[in-house]
Protein backbone atom coordinates (compact mmCIF):
# COMPACT_ATOMS: atom_id res chain seq x y z
CA UNK A 1 0.00 0.00 0.00
CA UNK A 2 1.09 3.27 -0.65
CA UNK A 3 2.26 5.60 1.97
CA UNK A 4 0.58 9.10 3.23
CA UNK A 5 3.29 11.50 4.05
CA UNK A 6 4.57 11.65 7.83
CA UNK A 7 3.72 15.05 9.64
CA UNK A 8 5.64 17.87 10.05
CA UNK A 9 5.81 17.01 14.08
CA UNK A 10 7.38 13.61 12.59
CA UNK A 11 9.89 14.44 10.43
CA UNK A 12 11.51 16.82 12.70
CA UNK A 13 11.75 14.54 15.09
CA UNK A 14 13.70 12.67 12.38
CA UNK A 15 16.39 15.21 12.53
CA UNK A 16 17.37 14.93 15.75
CA UNK A 17 19.55 12.34 18.31
CA UNK A 18 17.67 11.02 20.91
CA UNK A 19 19.34 13.22 23.49
CA UNK A 20 18.89 16.03 21.53
CA UNK A 21 14.96 15.33 21.24
CA UNK A 22 15.13 14.83 25.07
CA UNK A 23 16.83 18.05 25.47
CA UNK A 24 13.91 19.58 23.49
CA UNK A 25 11.06 18.27 25.62
CA UNK A 26 13.28 19.33 28.49
CA UNK A 27 13.22 22.24 27.53
CA UNK A 28 9.20 22.61 27.10
CA UNK A 29 8.08 20.59 30.20
CA UNK A 30 10.80 20.66 32.47
CA UNK A 31 8.78 19.56 35.58
CA UNK A 32 7.22 16.70 33.95
CA UNK A 33 7.76 13.76 34.94
CA UNK A 34 9.74 11.31 31.99
CA UNK A 35 9.92 8.28 33.95
CA UNK A 36 8.73 6.40 37.05
CA UNK A 37 10.64 3.18 37.88
CA UNK A 38 9.61 1.08 41.56
CA UNK A 39 9.73 4.21 43.14
CA UNK A 40 12.33 6.81 41.60
CA UNK A 41 10.50 9.40 39.54
CA UNK A 42 12.65 11.68 37.28
CA UNK A 43 11.29 14.63 35.55
CA UNK A 44 12.64 15.79 32.33
CA UNK A 45 15.06 18.52 33.31
CA UNK A 46 16.74 15.76 36.01
CA UNK A 47 16.80 13.43 33.85
CA UNK A 48 18.52 15.37 30.51
CA UNK A 49 20.86 16.85 33.72
CA UNK A 50 21.99 13.32 35.19
CA UNK A 51 22.77 12.09 31.41
CA UNK A 52 24.79 14.46 30.92
CA UNK A 53 26.92 13.42 34.27
CA UNK A 54 26.82 9.75 33.12
CA UNK A 55 28.06 11.32 29.63
CA UNK A 56 31.14 12.90 31.29
CA UNK A 57 31.77 10.01 32.80
CA UNK A 58 31.52 7.62 29.97
CA UNK A 59 33.91 10.08 28.13
CA UNK A 60 36.61 10.19 30.79
CA UNK A 61 36.41 6.19 30.65
CA UNK A 62 37.66 6.73 26.65
CA UNK A 63 34.59 6.30 25.24
CA UNK A 64 34.08 7.43 21.54
CA UNK A 65 31.47 8.35 18.72
CA UNK A 66 31.31 5.33 17.18
CA UNK A 67 32.06 3.01 20.28
CA UNK A 68 29.56 0.56 21.76
CA UNK A 69 28.40 0.46 24.93
CA UNK A 70 27.17 -2.60 26.41
CA UNK A 71 24.18 -2.51 29.21
CA UNK A 72 24.00 -5.37 31.47
CA UNK A 73 21.14 -4.43 33.83
CA UNK A 74 17.63 -5.01 34.96
CA UNK A 75 15.16 -1.89 34.32
CA UNK A 76 16.71 0.65 35.96
CA UNK A 77 16.59 4.61 35.66
CA UNK A 78 20.68 4.07 35.22
CA UNK A 79 19.66 1.93 32.37
CA UNK A 80 17.82 5.20 31.00
CA UNK A 81 20.71 7.35 32.43
CA UNK A 82 23.29 5.74 30.17
CA UNK A 83 21.55 5.05 27.07
CA UNK A 84 20.79 8.89 26.31
CA UNK A 85 24.73 9.61 27.64
CA UNK A 86 25.70 7.14 25.21
CA UNK A 87 23.86 9.13 22.50
CA UNK A 88 25.20 12.60 23.47
CA UNK A 89 28.95 11.02 22.55
CA UNK A 90 27.82 9.65 19.81
CA UNK A 91 28.14 5.80 20.97
CA UNK A 92 25.17 2.95 20.19
CA UNK A 93 23.50 1.66 23.47
CA UNK A 94 23.63 -2.37 23.20
CA UNK A 95 21.16 -3.83 25.62
CA UNK A 96 21.70 -6.59 26.67
CA UNK A 97 18.89 -9.58 27.10
CA UNK A 98 19.25 -10.17 31.17
CA UNK A 99 17.88 -13.80 30.35
CA UNK A 100 21.28 -14.45 28.14
CA UNK A 101 23.30 -17.50 30.05
CA UNK A 102 26.97 -18.45 29.63
CA UNK A 103 27.79 -18.69 25.22
CA UNK A 104 25.02 -16.32 24.55
CA UNK A 105 26.37 -13.50 26.61
CA UNK A 106 29.48 -13.83 25.68
CA UNK A 107 28.97 -13.85 22.01
CA UNK A 108 26.88 -10.84 22.31
CA UNK A 109 29.49 -8.92 23.93
CA UNK A 110 32.50 -9.86 21.37
CA UNK A 111 30.31 -9.58 18.22
CA UNK A 112 29.03 -6.28 19.14
CA UNK A 113 32.40 -5.47 19.66
CA UNK A 114 31.60 -3.62 23.43
CA UNK A 115 34.14 -1.20 24.51
CA UNK A 116 32.66 -0.45 27.86
CA UNK A 117 30.11 -2.91 29.57
CA UNK A 118 28.19 -1.37 32.44
CA UNK A 119 26.83 -4.93 34.73
CA UNK A 120 23.88 -3.89 37.07
CA UNK A 121 23.41 -5.34 40.49
CA UNK A 122 20.09 -2.90 41.34
CA UNK A 123 17.97 -6.61 41.50
CA UNK A 124 19.95 -8.41 44.28
CA UNK A 125 19.97 -10.94 45.13
CA UNK A 126 17.25 -11.81 43.15
CA UNK A 127 19.12 -11.28 40.13
CA UNK A 128 23.14 -11.72 40.33
CA UNK A 129 24.19 -9.96 36.42
CA UNK A 130 27.75 -10.03 37.99
CA UNK A 131 27.81 -13.81 38.26
CA UNK A 132 25.85 -14.15 35.54
CA UNK A 133 28.77 -11.94 33.44
CA UNK A 134 31.26 -14.23 35.15
CA UNK A 135 29.54 -17.47 33.60
CA UNK A 136 29.90 -15.92 30.35
CA UNK A 137 33.74 -14.58 30.90
CA UNK A 138 35.42 -16.90 33.61
CA UNK A 139 38.59 -15.03 32.40
CA UNK A 140 37.14 -12.01 34.41
CA UNK A 141 37.38 -14.46 37.75
CA UNK A 142 40.38 -13.77 38.45
CA UNK A 143 40.45 -9.27 37.22
CA UNK A 144 41.90 -6.87 39.75
CA UNK A 145 39.61 -4.02 38.17
CA UNK A 146 42.74 -2.18 37.42
CA UNK A 147 44.57 -4.08 34.68
CA UNK A 148 43.97 -3.92 30.88
CA UNK A 149 41.13 -5.97 30.04
CA UNK A 150 42.81 -8.93 27.28
CA UNK A 151 40.33 -11.36 26.67
CA UNK A 152 39.73 -13.59 23.71
CA UNK A 153 36.05 -13.78 23.90
CA UNK A 154 35.53 -9.98 23.84
CA UNK A 155 38.81 -8.41 22.03
CA UNK A 156 36.95 -4.98 21.89
CA UNK A 157 36.49 -4.52 25.97
CA UNK A 158 38.25 -1.85 27.43
CA UNK A 159 36.50 -1.31 30.37
CA UNK A 160 34.00 -3.01 32.82
CA UNK A 161 32.09 -1.04 35.71
CA UNK A 162 29.50 -2.32 38.43
CA UNK A 163 26.43 0.35 39.36
CA UNK A 164 23.38 -0.71 41.94
CA UNK A 165 25.24 -2.41 44.84
CA UNK A 166 27.19 -1.13 47.81
CA UNK A 167 28.88 -4.33 48.31
CA UNK A 168 32.68 -4.08 47.96
CA UNK A 169 33.96 -4.85 45.04
CA UNK A 170 37.74 -4.70 43.29
CA UNK A 171 35.69 -3.55 39.90
CA UNK A 172 35.29 -0.13 39.07
CA UNK A 173 31.88 1.06 40.41
CA UNK A 174 29.64 3.86 40.28
CA UNK A 175 32.44 6.35 42.31
CA UNK A 176 34.98 5.22 39.42
CA UNK A 177 32.55 6.57 36.84
CA UNK A 178 32.00 9.90 39.04
CA UNK A 179 35.67 10.28 39.30
CA UNK A 180 36.49 10.19 35.73
CA UNK A 181 33.53 12.44 34.57
CA UNK A 182 35.44 14.89 37.13
CA UNK A 183 38.29 15.30 34.72
CA UNK A 184 35.80 16.32 31.62
CA UNK A 185 34.14 19.92 31.33
CA UNK A 186 30.40 19.77 30.94
CA UNK A 187 31.15 21.77 27.80
CA UNK A 188 32.72 19.10 26.11
CA UNK A 189 29.76 16.98 26.99
CA UNK A 190 27.39 19.92 24.58
CA UNK A 191 29.55 19.89 22.38
CA UNK A 192 29.85 16.01 21.17
CA UNK A 193 25.68 15.84 21.58
CA UNK A 194 25.67 18.77 18.90
CA UNK A 195 27.63 16.35 16.01
CA UNK A 196 25.93 13.14 16.83
CA UNK A 197 24.18 12.42 13.33
CA UNK A 198 20.55 11.51 13.34
CA UNK A 199 21.05 8.67 11.36
CA UNK A 200 24.05 7.18 13.17
CA UNK A 201 23.12 3.99 15.30
CA UNK A 202 21.74 4.91 19.08
CA UNK A 203 20.60 1.44 19.91
CA UNK A 204 21.90 -2.11 19.03
CA UNK A 205 19.83 -5.17 20.01
CA UNK A 206 19.95 -9.13 19.26
CA UNK A 207 17.04 -10.66 17.49
CA UNK A 208 16.78 -13.89 16.95
CA UNK A 209 16.86 -15.47 13.46
CA UNK A 210 16.86 -18.23 11.89
CA UNK A 211 20.47 -18.69 12.15
CA UNK A 212 21.70 -20.51 15.16
CA UNK A 213 23.05 -17.36 16.14
CA UNK A 214 21.25 -14.17 17.11
CA UNK A 215 22.05 -10.99 14.77
CA UNK A 216 22.54 -7.55 16.31
CA UNK A 217 19.73 -5.30 14.67
CA UNK A 218 21.46 -1.61 14.45
CA UNK A 219 18.34 1.42 15.08
CA UNK A 220 19.53 5.35 14.21
CA UNK A 221 18.39 8.10 16.58
CA UNK A 222 15.62 9.21 14.10
CA UNK A 223 14.15 5.95 13.15
CA UNK A 224 13.78 5.34 16.85
CA UNK A 225 12.50 9.28 17.17
CA UNK A 226 10.30 9.10 14.28
CA UNK A 227 8.48 6.01 15.14
CA UNK A 228 7.86 7.63 18.95
CA UNK A 229 6.44 10.33 17.26
CA UNK A 230 4.36 8.96 14.97
CA UNK A 231 3.31 6.47 17.59
CA UNK A 232 2.02 9.44 20.41
CA UNK A 233 0.12 11.18 17.09
CA UNK A 234 -1.89 8.13 16.60
CA UNK A 235 -2.64 7.71 19.95
CA UNK A 236 -2.74 11.34 20.36
CA UNK A 237 -0.51 11.01 23.43
CA UNK A 238 0.73 14.45 24.99
CA UNK A 239 2.28 15.11 27.97
CA UNK A 240 -0.79 14.38 30.30
CA UNK A 241 -0.55 11.09 28.90
CA UNK A 242 1.04 7.93 31.70
CA UNK A 243 2.11 4.89 29.92
CA UNK A 244 2.78 1.79 32.01
CA UNK A 245 4.61 -0.68 30.54
CA UNK A 246 6.69 -3.26 32.86
CA UNK A 247 8.58 -5.39 29.87
CA UNK A 248 12.27 -5.03 29.68
CA UNK A 249 14.45 -2.23 27.70
CA UNK A 250 15.96 -5.04 25.88
CA UNK A 251 13.08 -5.24 24.19
CA UNK A 252 11.48 -2.57 21.65
CA UNK A 253 8.15 -2.70 23.57
CA UNK A 254 9.96 -0.92 26.42
CA UNK A 255 12.10 1.64 23.99
CA UNK A 256 9.10 2.36 21.80
CA UNK A 257 7.15 4.17 24.34
CA UNK A 258 9.71 5.69 25.72
CA UNK A 259 10.60 7.39 22.42
CA UNK A 260 6.99 8.17 22.30
CA UNK A 261 7.09 9.62 25.74
CA UNK A 262 10.07 11.40 24.31
CA UNK A 263 8.65 12.99 21.92
CA UNK A 264 4.88 14.04 23.55
CA UNK A 265 6.29 14.78 27.09
CA UNK A 266 4.18 11.75 28.51
CA UNK A 267 5.50 9.58 31.25
CA UNK A 268 6.94 6.03 31.11
CA UNK A 269 6.26 3.83 34.26
CA UNK A 270 7.94 0.74 34.31
CA UNK A 271 9.28 -1.54 36.91
CA UNK A 272 12.36 -4.13 36.94
CA UNK A 273 9.74 -6.44 38.02
CA UNK A 274 6.31 -7.04 37.26
CA UNK A 275 4.50 -7.92 40.25
CA UNK A 276 0.66 -8.26 39.63
CA UNK A 277 -0.51 -6.62 43.08
CA UNK A 278 1.76 -3.52 42.47
CA UNK A 279 0.77 -3.19 38.85
CA UNK A 280 -2.65 -2.11 39.96
CA UNK A 281 -1.23 -0.20 42.67
CA UNK A 282 0.55 1.94 40.34
CA UNK A 283 -2.16 2.06 37.77
CA UNK A 284 -4.66 3.34 39.67
CA UNK A 285 -2.59 5.54 41.90
CA UNK A 286 -0.57 7.51 39.29
CA UNK A 287 -3.86 7.46 36.63
CA UNK A 288 -2.07 4.99 34.02
CA UNK A 289 -3.93 6.37 30.63
CA UNK A 290 -2.32 3.17 28.66
CA UNK A 291 -1.92 -0.02 29.98
CA UNK A 292 1.00 -1.41 27.59
CA UNK A 293 1.18 -4.94 28.23
CA UNK A 294 1.66 -6.69 25.04
CA UNK A 295 1.64 -10.40 25.90
CA UNK A 296 -0.86 -12.69 27.58
CA UNK A 297 1.47 -14.11 30.32
CA UNK A 298 1.51 -10.45 31.46
CA UNK A 299 -2.68 -9.81 31.02
CA UNK A 300 -3.09 -12.35 32.67
CA UNK A 301 -1.10 -12.11 35.86
CA UNK A 302 -2.95 -8.52 36.20
CA UNK A 303 -6.79 -9.75 35.44
CA UNK A 304 -5.91 -13.15 37.27
CA UNK A 305 -5.77 -11.17 40.75
CA UNK A 306 -8.23 -11.79 42.99
CA UNK A 307 -7.81 -7.22 43.78
CA UNK A 308 -8.63 -6.61 40.30
CA UNK A 309 -12.35 -5.93 40.19
CA UNK A 310 -12.53 -3.68 43.00
CA UNK A 311 -9.48 -1.14 41.52
CA UNK A 312 -10.38 2.18 39.93
CA UNK A 313 -8.48 1.40 36.56
CA UNK A 314 -11.17 3.97 34.31
CA UNK A 315 -8.04 6.65 33.98
CA UNK A 316 -7.11 3.88 31.41
CA UNK A 317 -8.07 4.79 27.54
CA UNK A 318 -5.94 2.84 25.75
CA UNK A 319 -4.60 -0.83 26.06
CA UNK A 320 -2.52 -2.87 24.01
CA UNK A 321 -2.28 -6.75 23.80
CA UNK A 322 -1.31 -9.28 20.65
CA UNK A 323 -2.84 -12.58 20.90
CA UNK A 324 -5.92 -15.11 19.67
CA UNK A 325 -8.67 -12.92 19.02
CA UNK A 326 -11.39 -14.55 21.39
CA UNK A 327 -8.32 -14.12 24.11
CA UNK A 328 -7.77 -10.32 23.62
CA UNK A 329 -11.73 -10.05 23.41
CA UNK A 330 -11.99 -11.05 26.98
CA UNK A 331 -9.30 -8.95 27.86
CA UNK A 332 -10.49 -5.84 26.37
CA UNK A 333 -13.67 -6.25 28.20
CA UNK A 334 -11.57 -6.51 31.77
CA UNK A 335 -10.38 -3.10 30.70
CA UNK A 336 -13.97 -1.03 29.72
CA UNK A 337 -12.63 2.61 29.62
CA UNK A 338 -9.84 1.81 27.69
CA UNK A 339 -9.64 1.19 23.16
CA UNK A 340 -8.16 -2.18 22.79
CA UNK A 341 -4.99 -1.44 20.17
CA UNK A 342 -3.66 -4.50 17.89
CA UNK A 343 -0.08 -4.18 16.55
CA UNK A 344 2.33 -6.03 14.09
CA UNK A 345 5.89 -5.60 14.36
CA UNK A 346 10.01 -6.65 14.35
CA UNK A 347 12.86 -5.35 15.40
CA UNK A 348 14.53 -4.46 12.30
CA UNK A 349 11.26 -2.59 11.44
CA UNK A 350 12.31 0.03 14.47
CA UNK A 351 9.62 -2.43 16.78
CA UNK A 352 6.28 -2.12 16.01
CA UNK A 353 5.22 0.04 12.95
CA UNK A 354 1.94 -1.20 12.72
CA UNK A 355 -0.84 -0.17 14.37
CA UNK A 356 -4.74 -0.25 14.93
CA UNK A 357 -6.10 3.05 15.73
CA UNK A 358 -8.15 4.66 18.94
CA UNK A 359 -10.97 4.98 16.42
CA UNK A 360 -10.86 1.59 15.18
CA UNK A 361 -14.23 -0.33 16.15
CA UNK A 362 -13.02 -3.57 18.28
CA UNK A 363 -13.88 -6.01 15.73
CA UNK A 364 -11.24 -4.39 13.63
CA UNK A 365 -8.52 -4.63 16.47
CA UNK A 366 -9.75 -8.14 17.03
CA UNK A 367 -8.99 -9.71 13.45
CA UNK A 368 -6.53 -6.91 11.96
CA UNK A 369 -2.60 -5.86 12.80
CA UNK A 370 -3.77 -1.93 11.84
CA UNK A 371 -2.11 0.61 9.62
CA UNK A 372 1.58 1.53 9.05
CA UNK A 373 2.24 4.80 10.23
CA UNK A 374 2.12 7.56 7.24
CA UNK A 375 5.40 7.48 5.66
CA UNK A 376 5.62 3.77 5.85
CA UNK A 377 4.54 1.46 2.86
CA UNK A 378 3.79 -2.31 3.53
CA UNK A 379 3.19 -4.67 0.73
CA UNK A 380 2.70 -8.30 0.25
CA UNK A 381 4.80 -10.72 -2.37
CA UNK A 382 5.55 -14.07 -3.09
CA UNK A 383 7.55 -15.92 -0.76
CA UNK A 384 9.77 -17.66 -3.15
CA UNK A 385 9.59 -15.16 -6.32
CA UNK A 386 9.43 -12.06 -5.23
CA UNK A 387 6.52 -10.91 -7.54
CA UNK A 388 4.47 -8.91 -6.06
CA UNK A 389 0.76 -9.86 -5.03
CA UNK A 390 -2.35 -7.93 -4.73
CA UNK A 391 -4.91 -6.88 -1.88
CA UNK A 392 -6.23 -10.14 0.06
CA UNK A 393 -3.95 -12.19 -1.22
CA UNK A 394 -1.48 -13.63 1.29
CA UNK A 395 2.57 -13.72 0.65
CA UNK A 396 5.57 -12.03 2.67
CA UNK A 397 4.20 -8.93 4.23
CA UNK A 398 7.38 -6.49 3.48
CA UNK A 399 8.14 -3.06 4.76
CA UNK A 400 9.59 0.41 3.32
CA UNK A 401 10.39 3.90 5.18
CA UNK A 402 12.19 5.67 7.87
CA UNK A 403 11.27 2.56 9.95
CA UNK A 404 13.69 0.51 8.76
CA UNK A 405 16.88 -0.77 10.58
CA UNK A 406 20.52 0.18 9.76
CA UNK A 407 21.92 -3.05 9.01
CA UNK A 408 23.15 -6.09 10.86
CA UNK A 409 26.01 -5.37 13.22
CA UNK A 410 29.29 -6.73 11.33
CA UNK A 411 27.23 -8.57 8.83
CA UNK A 412 26.79 -7.35 5.51
CA UNK A 413 25.54 -10.65 4.20
CA UNK A 414 22.45 -11.23 6.46
CA UNK A 415 21.61 -7.48 6.20
CA UNK A 416 21.38 -7.46 2.05
CA UNK A 417 19.26 -10.53 2.52
CA UNK A 418 17.29 -8.84 4.36
CA UNK A 419 16.20 -6.28 2.30
CA UNK A 420 15.29 -6.31 -1.81
CA UNK A 421 17.02 -4.72 -4.40
CA UNK A 422 14.54 -2.06 -4.36
CA UNK A 423 14.74 -1.04 -0.52
CA UNK A 424 12.21 -3.23 0.95
CA UNK A 425 12.74 -5.40 4.41
CA UNK A 426 11.73 -8.72 4.26
CA UNK A 427 9.89 -9.72 7.41
CA UNK A 428 9.74 -13.24 6.76
CA UNK A 429 6.08 -13.09 8.04
CA UNK A 430 3.15 -14.21 6.49
CA UNK A 431 0.31 -12.27 5.74
CA UNK A 432 -1.80 -9.82 4.02
CA UNK A 433 -3.25 -6.24 3.18
CA UNK A 434 -7.02 -5.87 2.89
CA UNK A 435 -8.70 -3.55 0.95
CA UNK A 436 -8.84 -0.87 3.24
CA UNK A 437 -5.21 -1.16 3.60
CA UNK A 438 -4.70 -2.45 7.25
CA UNK A 439 -2.05 -5.44 7.74
CA UNK A 440 -3.77 -9.02 8.52
CA UNK A 441 -0.82 -11.55 10.20
CA UNK A 442 -1.20 -14.71 9.45
CA UNK A 443 1.88 -16.67 11.14
CA UNK A 444 5.71 -16.69 10.05
CA UNK A 445 7.46 -18.30 7.46
CA UNK A 446 10.81 -18.70 9.07
CA UNK A 447 11.81 -21.18 11.63
CA UNK A 448 10.85 -18.71 14.88
CA UNK A 449 8.83 -19.50 17.93
CA UNK A 450 7.17 -17.15 19.49
CA UNK A 451 8.35 -17.61 23.82
CA UNK A 452 6.46 -15.29 26.09
CA UNK A 453 6.92 -12.64 23.53
CA UNK A 454 10.55 -13.30 22.74
CA UNK A 455 11.79 -13.94 19.49
CA UNK A 456 13.37 -17.57 19.43
CA UNK A 457 15.45 -19.38 16.17
CA UNK A 458 14.48 -23.26 16.35
CA UNK A 459 18.04 -23.24 14.79
CA UNK A 460 19.52 -22.27 18.21
CA UNK A 461 17.90 -24.37 20.62
CA UNK A 462 18.45 -27.64 18.16
CA UNK A 463 22.42 -26.49 17.91
CA UNK A 464 22.67 -26.74 21.55
CA UNK A 465 20.85 -30.49 21.84
CA UNK A 466 23.16 -31.62 18.93
CA UNK A 467 26.08 -30.48 20.65
CA UNK A 468 24.65 -33.00 23.91
CA UNK A 469 27.00 -36.56 23.45
CA UNK A 470 23.87 -38.17 23.33
CA UNK A 471 21.52 -36.76 20.89
CA UNK A 472 22.41 -37.61 16.99
CA UNK A 473 19.91 -34.87 15.83
CA UNK A 474 17.25 -32.39 17.11
CA UNK A 475 13.98 -30.95 15.58
CA UNK A 476 12.21 -27.92 17.61
CA UNK A 477 9.22 -26.83 16.96
CA UNK A 478 6.52 -24.51 19.19
CA UNK A 479 3.64 -26.01 21.10
CA UNK A 480 0.47 -23.77 22.48
CA UNK A 481 1.45 -22.93 26.14
CA UNK A 482 -1.31 -21.24 28.54
CA UNK A 483 1.33 -18.79 30.16
CA UNK A 484 3.64 -18.12 27.47
CA UNK A 485 1.81 -18.45 24.33
CA UNK A 486 4.01 -20.81 22.97
CA UNK A 487 7.08 -23.45 24.26
CA UNK A 488 9.86 -25.24 22.78
CA UNK A 489 9.58 -28.96 22.08
CA UNK A 490 11.78 -31.29 20.81
CA UNK A 491 12.28 -34.23 19.00
CA UNK A 492 15.36 -36.00 19.69
CA UNK A 493 17.01 -38.87 17.66
CA UNK A 494 19.69 -40.45 20.07
CA UNK A 495 22.73 -41.88 19.23
CA UNK A 496 23.06 -45.58 18.81
CA UNK A 497 23.53 -47.42 22.07
CA UNK A 498 23.50 -44.34 24.25
CA UNK A 499 20.60 -42.93 26.93
CA UNK A 500 18.42 -40.04 26.24
CA UNK A 501 16.40 -39.34 29.35
CA UNK A 502 13.92 -36.39 28.61
CA UNK A 503 13.70 -34.57 31.72
CA UNK A 504 18.44 -35.30 31.71
CA UNK A 505 18.22 -33.17 28.45
CA UNK A 506 15.69 -30.37 30.02
CA UNK A 507 18.41 -30.14 33.33
CA UNK A 508 21.30 -30.35 31.01
CA UNK A 509 20.02 -27.29 28.96
CA UNK A 510 19.72 -25.32 31.72
CA UNK A 511 22.16 -22.49 32.16
CA UNK A 512 23.79 -23.18 28.98
CA UNK A 513 20.84 -20.97 27.09
CA UNK A 514 18.27 -18.71 28.27
CA UNK A 515 15.43 -20.29 30.69
CA UNK A 516 12.60 -19.40 28.33
CA UNK A 517 14.51 -21.21 25.34
CA UNK A 518 14.66 -24.31 26.79
CA UNK A 519 12.43 -27.29 25.74
CA UNK A 520 9.07 -28.02 27.99
CA UNK A 521 8.87 -31.55 26.17
CA UNK A 522 11.08 -33.61 24.27
CA UNK A 523 10.34 -37.07 22.66
CA UNK A 524 12.78 -39.15 21.91
CA UNK A 525 12.68 -40.91 18.19
CA UNK A 526 13.72 -43.17 15.79
CA UNK A 527 12.32 -42.23 12.68
CA UNK A 528 11.46 -38.87 10.91
CA UNK A 529 9.08 -37.66 8.69
CA UNK A 530 11.07 -37.26 5.24
CA UNK A 531 10.58 -35.27 2.30
CA UNK A 532 14.05 -36.27 -0.03
CA UNK A 533 16.30 -34.24 2.00
CA UNK A 534 14.73 -32.79 5.20
CA UNK A 535 12.58 -33.61 8.15
CA UNK A 536 9.01 -32.54 7.43
CA UNK A 537 8.21 -30.59 10.79
CA UNK A 538 4.88 -29.79 9.36
CA UNK A 539 4.52 -33.63 10.32
CA UNK A 540 5.64 -33.93 13.59
CA UNK A 541 2.63 -34.59 15.70
CA UNK A 542 1.80 -31.20 18.12
CA UNK A 543 0.08 -33.96 20.84
CA UNK A 544 1.75 -32.57 23.61
CA UNK A 545 0.06 -32.46 27.06
CA UNK A 546 0.75 -30.01 29.92
CA UNK A 547 0.49 -32.39 32.34
CA UNK A 548 4.09 -33.58 30.61
CA UNK A 549 5.19 -30.77 30.97
CA UNK A 550 9.19 -30.13 32.09
CA UNK A 551 10.88 -28.12 34.54
CA UNK A 552 14.97 -27.93 34.66
CA UNK A 553 15.53 -28.62 38.13
CA UNK A 554 18.76 -26.91 38.49
CA UNK A 555 20.16 -23.57 36.74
Amino acid sequence: MAADHPSSGVVQAGRLSTAQLLARTAGTWPDNTALLIDGERLGYATLLHEAREMARGLLGMGLRPGDTLALLMPNTADLVRLFYAAGMVGACSLTLNTRFRGPELAFAIGHSEATILVVGQHALPDLDLRGRLLEALPELAGWDGAAPLAMEAAPALRRLVVLGSDAPDAWPGAADLEAAGATIAPSEVAARADTVAPDSPALMMYSSGTTARPKACLLSHASLNMIGAAFAERFRIGPQDRIYNPLPFFHMSTMLPMAACRASGAMQICTAHMNPAEALDTIEAERATMAYLSFPAIVSQITDHPDFTSRDLSSLRLFHAVGPPELMRRYAGCFPTATYVNAYGLTEATGVPVWTGPDDPLEVALTCSGRPFDGLEVRVADPETGALRGRSTSGELQLRGYCLFCGYNADPEATAAALTPDGWLRSGDLGQVDDEGRVVFEGRLKDMLKIGGENVAALEIETLLASHPAVKLAQVIGVPDARLGEVAAAYVEPVAGMDCDPQALVDWCSGRIAAFKVPRYIRCVTDWPMSTTKVQKFRLPRDFDAADRLTPRSG
